[in-house]
């Protein structure tokens, strides 16, 4: 004989049902909504904030043409396939405030002296790395919801988790309790 599950039993009249599995049965539900709702939420404020950090970063540096100072290395140093093939060089340029700056950039190898490439600096004229554009910075934004959405609805079935185990321990001391007081009324049955 098999036997069917009751589905949805927490909410049926039942003589057998306590108020402890009705209310349990409504943390597991709103756990579970608050996991969803909180984690697509959370991740779509953690993409719109790090898409607000890359707009913000690409305001404060702008484009500035630099001319190579020095011939460019032949040869990049190093091949450990982690670079992009460029070399370092030293390279001039003069900020908006009419300051000449030097400092050194990735060209690519063999360029000759007075060669123009293009650098990024911040408003005190300091070179500084290409601000993150257009899709890098959206496949990053996109990432960066989708790594917090599942973290943030993983909290929330934590805490979920930990109520619900509160609850248990409090409904398993309140059986015990009954127990105490029904037990000895039951006697010796096995004789």
């Amino acid at each position: 004989m098999t036997v069917k599950p009751a589905r949805l039993w927490r909410w049926r009249r039942n003589p057998l049902r306590r108020h402890s599995d009705v209310v349990e049965a409504w943390i597991v539900l709103a756990t579970w909504i608050c996991a969803l709702l909180g984690g697509v939420l959370a991740g779509a404020a953690a993409a719109q904030a790090t898409d607000s950090v890359f707009a913000a970063r690409q305001a404060q540096v702008h484009a500035v043409s630099a001319v190579l100072t020095d011939d460019a290395p032949r040869d990049p140093l190093g091949g450990t396939g982690y670079d992009d093939g460029r070399v370092w060089a030293p390279v001039r340029w003069k900020a908006t405030n009419g300051d000449v700056h030097t400092d050194l950039a990735k060209v690519f190898p063999g360029a000759p002296v007075g060669t123009r490439i293009t650098v990024w600096t911040d408003p005190s004229g300091r070179m500084v790395s290409a601000p993150v554009t257009g899709t890098a910075a959206a496949l990053q934004a996109g990432l960066t919801g989708a790594l917090v959405a599942p973290a943030a609805g993983a909290a929330v079935c934590a805490a979920g988790w930990a109520v619900r185990t509160r609850l248990i321990r409090r409904r398993m001391a309140e059986w015990g309790q009954e127990w105490k007081q029904v037990g000895p009324q039951w006697g010796n049955l096995s004789a």
